[in-house]
């Protein structure tokens, strides 16, 4: 006797392809962000592609507990918050440092860059244990 053939709607791994989707996301992200060194007309599409990344670790998570991929996306999670909150920072900074020392737009984008470089490196970093089926730290 033969066995049955596996249905083809069902996934027997964990969502290696929603892991791909964010990390790309979170590239669009950083990489949007560096390049536009803060400026404000790319903000929205800098902010969506964070949020949606962030979105799809977080729903996808849970499908992954216990795998390797689940890594990937408590990396990107953990990436997102820091570097939201590095962006708060740098919000802060500006603003007090424009009233007190008048470099608060220089200081404010020094640290938005400064971000968005950390945000690409844990992209690489973690694409690249990615592509090779590893977990990220």
């Amino acid at each position: 006797m033969t066995d049955p053939l596996p249905n083809a709607g069902t996934t027997s791994g964990p969502p290696i392809t929603a892991a791909l989707v964010a990390y790309a996301l979170f590239g669009i992200a950083a990489i949007t962000g560096l390049v536009s060194s803060g400026l404000v007309h790319f903000a929205p599409l800098v902010a969506l592609a964070g949020i949606i990344g962030v979105i799809v670790a977080y729903v996808k998570r849970g499908e992954a507990r216990g795998t390797w991929v689940e890594s990937h996306f408590t990396w990107l999670i953990g990436t997102f918050w820091w570097s939201l909150l590095w962006d708060v920072v740098a919000i802060v900074v500006g603003v007090l440092t424009f009233w007190i020392l008048g470099l608060g737009i220089l200081l404010a984008i020094v640290i938005l860059a400064a971000t968005s470089i950390w945000v690409i490196y844990r992209v690489v970093r973690g694409y690249l244990a990615f592509k090779d089926s590893q977990p990220v730290p």
